[in-house]
């Protein structure tokens, strides 16, 4: 598949143009994976092109899924060479740290109409490094915010626990829900030592157009549907220009991929890959496999009316 490439250094983000071959009005800024090149982005934008969109594909460095005092301001870089290529229409769609991101883009950037978020958080993240320092898969920044806006760090809910412990608490819970990884117990505690605060919580009352978050309640990252519905509840009580919809199910784990593109990031083992990572993949299959379906069925609608 073809694709133009964007560095920090010459155009300012770093992404890949994805152009759909037919040609389209519309199109969605989409990340997935560790890098704009690596197969979960190339499989997405596959999907989103048989969904009628042109997409670009963005990360935070070529192939780091590190957040660390993200720039906002790249996806206005990216938007403008959006518009140049003719898309009249804007979408965004991201899953985990970037669900929450695809939200706060959204909510600064007016020309977004279609905001889809997998298993977001309702608030600003702390930032995380995936460096390999000192052994260990993932540490906290010191104090970074995961998201920054004109240079400056976006008020963020901190991790209960810093390096090396950080990585400790997921191991030990992971290990002890049979997950391949699992910290929903350390934003739980993140929570209960630190209030959450109306500055870092996500504005979706100023998102535009659309809205979309998928949820599972089986989530042992962390408690997606309780963020969701919380989100929910913020827009019941504050003026909005939005639509919002909570998908939530009872089984789905943090993988609440539409089923087809799951299939193309893994052609054979999709299903094995969900029962490998999470013991409620392995424990219902079945359900988690019904979500992913009935998931691709709603979003390839949602694409289509939009």
């Amino acid at each position: 598949m073809k694709k133009q490439i964007f560095t920090v250094e010459k155009d300012g983000f770093c992404g890949a143009w994805y152009a759909n071959p037919v040609g389209s009005r519309r199109g969605m800024i989409l990340m997935l994976g560790d890098s704009a090149e690596d197969r979960m982005a190339v499989c997405g934008a596959k999907w989103l092109h048989e969904n009628g969109c042109h997409v670009m594909a963005m990360s935070p460095d070529k192939k780091d899924y590190g957040h660390h005092n993200y720039p906002l301001e790249r996806f206005e870089k990216a938007i403008a060479f959006m518009n140049a290529q003719g898309c009249e229409r804007l979408g965004i769609i991201g899953a985990s740290t970037t669900g929450m991101l695809a939200l706060v883009a959204a909510s600064y950037y007016p020309e977004i109409t279609l905001t889809i978020a997998v298993s977001p958080s309702d608030f600003i993240m702390e930032g995380f490094y995936q460096d390999g320092k000192d052994g260990v898969r993932e540490r906290p920044g010191d104090g970074e915010s995961s998201v920054a806006w004109r240079g400056e760090p976006l008020p963020f809910l901190p991790y209960a626990y810093r390096h090396p412990e950080y990585w400790q608490k997921i191991r030990a819970e992971s290990k002890a829900g049979g997950d391949f990884i699992a910290s929903r117990k350390m934003f739980d505690e993140s929570e209960r030592r630190h209030t959450l605060q109306e500055e870092e919580k996500i504005k979706v009352e100023r998102i535009r157009g659309r809205i979309i978050c998928i949820g599972a309640e089986d989530d042992v990252l962390w408690d997606t549907c309780k963020y969701i519905r919380r989100m929910e509840a913020r827009l019941d009580t504050l003026p909005h220009e939005s639509s919002f919809e909570a998908w939530m199910y009872a089984h789905g784990t943090h993988f609440a991929f539409p089923e087809s593109m799951l299939k193309k990031m893994l052609p054979v083992g999709s299903s094995l890959l969900v029962r490998m990572m999470f013991r409620a993949g392995k424990e219902y299959p079945k359900e988690c496999k019904e979500t992913r379906v009935d998931i691709d069925r709603r979003l390839q609608e949602a694409m289509r009316e939009w």
